[in-house]
């Protein structure tokens, strides 16, 4: 009987042992959800926190985006009331603004005339075009590549074996833009950006978080997007598009904006998914089948347009050119810094175009005449501009920009003249589209016969006319953007107005012409090359019978009423209203005289005998 009720106890023990090992589990288990709960709660808490957050930082980032608008709008709006102003200023002190006040002045009285006359004849300072300058949003950190931000070189220094060099970089240009009236979003490693820079207004760095923040702040007409192998994209358009892109598409969808992809590089097969959902594709590589758009130069940045310390007297390998870590500012900096380059075999077209656009000579020597010729084939080869205008016409889009024609100024005083004249003229390679002549009876009907392609205007020689004032009556004749004018005396080359023409792509200068010229002198036979220094740079004069310059801005300025030393006074007037003036290459011209005493004592003596073979290449 003990034996039982000592178990019974044991078993009321262990039944009251469990009982609370049971109340403690519970009440920990009601611990434990009610922690849950409020661990729920605080989740909820942090959601709604989180998701406010978002949809204020979402409301700030359009508020910043209305004030980035707002400020880029007042400062276009303060841009074209300065441009007002200054077309105004402009007009008021035009020279033939100043001589109608002084005719209408004066028309009642001769001395009051001839005073006003007098003073509208005075060369006065232009005021200065103002420039539109870029809008930086404040929200934007340092560092940032966006719209307008500098894109320059970010070293000085080149090492080669051992030795170090330093080099005050080449300045990238800020614009202009070739066409300004065209906005495009674009996705591209730094080279491809570099090209297509210029040719439109250009949106980059935006990712796939921060495209539907930054593209409204201008709305593009087409997004280009390049088959890029590093940043935010690379892994958006390479195997399965991802979907960032995917929104990025649907985003110009719903805004009628054009969508192109552009492969230049990797294997097609890896980007062909993503393209396929672009409306157009484009390919370097013509063996992808899709429409051929090759890479070209930019001719604002591949150009000849020296270092301004020059270039060192060495032949480099590409290898020592350009080591791998250069970004490509630096690079341009170091296309300018050789006198030569040895390229290897399979060195790709593009680089050599490049190189050869740079005026640098690509080979074991130095040879400024094969350089000048590679140049030239660099650009007839094709300019990114006109890869462009592919590119738009086939997207349909309008891809209208400014044209380099020409007007060309021909006064033949000599009948013996008008022939080898007229001759030079038609065999240029780059057509005149219009050419004025001012010479005897039968020059108007041997012109439109030799020169057939351009539009001829005649006008008869008048022997009280200077040579001067023919040209400022032709330059009232003149259509084109470009004005020419030729010596009937002087020898002219066949690529002549299309190397000089070339200056306006890359340079800024209102007038463009040869400080650097060879010439010939007749009776000692005599050639010479006068100021071999001054190629590829802004002078403050060059030969009257090189000049091209802008219509408008010759019309500003006008012609002397002198047969000799018109152009020394044109050049003064452009140094007293600040007009550039830019000197380009020594070749493509002769200046024939039978003697000149200052020419043979300021050039240097290249050799007795022609100079068409040094020049005319």
């Amino acid at each position: 009987m003990s034996t039982e009720l000592e178990s019974t106890r044991r078993a009321l023990r262990d039944a009251i042992a469990q009982a609370e090992r049971a109340a403690e589990l519970a009440r920990l288990l009601d611990d434990a959800q009610a922690r849950l709960a409020d661990a729920e709660r605080s989740a909820a808490e942090v959601k709604a926190l989180a998701d406010r957050l978002a949809e204020a930082e979402e409301r700030l980032a359009d508020e910043r985006a209305a004030a980035d608008k707002l400020r880029k709008e007042l400062a276009e709006q303060r841009y074209q009331a300065e441009v007002a102003h200054w077309k105004l200023s402009s007009i008021k002190v035009a020279r033939w603004n100043r001589l109608g006040d002084a005719i209408k002045t004066g028309k009642s009285n001769p001395l009051l005339l001839a005073k006003g006359l007098k003073g509208a004849a005075r060369p006065v300072k232009r005021p200065t075009a103002p420039k539109r300058r870029p809008v930086a949003a404040k929200s934007r950190q340092a560092g940032d590549e966006r719209p307008g931000a500098s894109y320059q070189a970010t070293t000085s220094t080149r090492t080669l074996e051992g030795a170090s060099f330093k080099l005050k970089p080449y300045r990238v240009p800020t614009g202009p833009n070739t066409r300004p009236h065209l906005t495009a979003a674009v996705i591209a490693d730094p080279h491809v950006e570099a090209l297509l820079r210029y040719e439109w207004r250009q949106t980059t760095g935006f990712t796939p978080r921060d495209f539907a923040r930054v593209l409204p702040q201008e709305v593009p007409h087409l997004l280009v997007v390049e088959s890029v192998t590093g940043g935010p994209w690379a892994e958006e358009i390479t195997g399965e598009p991802g979907e960032g892109l995917r929104a990025l598409l649907a985003w110009c969808a719903d805004r009628g904006i054009r969508t192109v992809f552009w492969h230049t590089q990797g294997d097609a097969a890896a980007y062909a998914a993503a393209a396929g959902l672009f409306e157009h594709r484009f390919s370097a590589d013509p063996a992808t089948g899709w429409p051929h758009l090759s890479f070209a130069i930019q001719p604002r940045v591949h150009n000849p347009i020296p270092l301004s310390g020059g270039r060192i007297d060495r032949m480099l390998t590409l290898e020592q050119l350009l080591p791998g870590h250069l970004t490509y500012p630096d690079v341009l900096t170091s296309y300018r810094w050789p006198a030569a380059v040895r390229c290897p075999a399979g060195t790709p077209p593009w680089r050599l175009a490049e190189l050869a656009a740079c005026g640098t000579s690509i080979g074991d020597e130095p040879d400024s005449r094969r350089a000048h010729v590679a140049l030239r084939r660099a650009y007839n080869s094709g300019t990114m501009t006109e890869r462009i205008d592919e590119l738009l016409e086939a997207i349909g889009l309008p891809g209208a920009r400014a044209t380099l024609e020409v007007s060309l100024l021909l006064p033949v005083t000599d009948r013996r003249l008008l022939e080898p004249a007229l001759a030079q003229v038609a065999r240029q390679s780059k057509p005149v589209a219009q050419l004025v002549v001012f010479g005897p009876p039968e020059a108007e009907a041997r012109a439109r016969e030799v020169v057939p392609g351009a539009e001829v205007v005649f006008r008869h020689l008048d022997p009280a006319l200077s040579t001067g004032e023919m040209l400022n009556r032709g330059l009232d004749l003149c259509e084109a953007d470009l004005v020419a004018v030729m010596d009937q005396r002087d020898l002219y080359g066949t690529h002549y107005l299309a190397d000089l023409s070339r200056a306006f792509l890359f340079g800024t200068a209102d007038i463009v012409g040869k400080a650097a010229y060879y010439a010939h002198l007749r009776k000692p036979q005599a050639t010479l090359l006068k100021q071999p220094d001054a190629e590829y740079t802004y002078l403050p004069e060059i030969a009257g019978a090189t000049l091209l310059a802008r219509r408008n801005t010759l019309r500003q300025l006008g012609f002397a009423d002198l047969t000799d030393g018109w152009d020394d006074v044109l050049m003064r007037r452009c140094r007293a209203d600040g007009v550039k003036v830019f000197s380009a290459d020594r070749f493509g011209y002769v200046r024939v005289r039978d003697e000149d005493r200052w020419l043979l004592g300021a050039a240097h003596l290249v050799e007795y005998g022609s100079a068409e073979p040094h020049a005319l290449i």
